[in-house]
């Protein structure tokens, strides 16, 4: 096989990867066939394990997912796969400012 003809693809997500990053990123089905370009009865094939997605179209879903803020965790030494949601910038300079207030530090205690 020479290079012309090979094309590199990541891991593969896996269908109930599928479903639990279109619920973090809360899309619909309809809304993920949109983004990614695959209809709807593919995806719920897909998500149901129903049958086989084409490479492609799972690519197409994992890109349009990720680019809704999920990131898929691949299965390695410390634990196996999954997926996560990305915090945007916004949410990382406010955890940030909150961390950063401190102040005096009070009892919990409510009279």
């Amino acid at each position: 096989m020479n290079d012309s003809t090979f094309k590199w693809r990541p891991t593969m997500i896996t269908s109930s990867q599928c479903r639990a990053a279109r619920a973090l990123v809360e899309y619909s089905i309809d809304r993920l066939s949109v983004a990614s370009g695959v209809s709807r009865g593919i995806i719920e094939m897909f998500e149901r394990k129903l049958e086989n997605a084409d490479p492609d179209d799972i690519a197409s879903l994992q890109s349009a997912l990720e680019k809704g803020g999920a990131i898929f965790i691949p299965d390695g030494d410390t634990g196996g796969i999954g997926v996560r949601l990305k915090f945007s910038r916004s949410q990382t300079k406010r955890i940030a400012t909150l961390e950063g207030e401190g102040g005096i530090v009070g009892s919990d205690d409510v009279p």
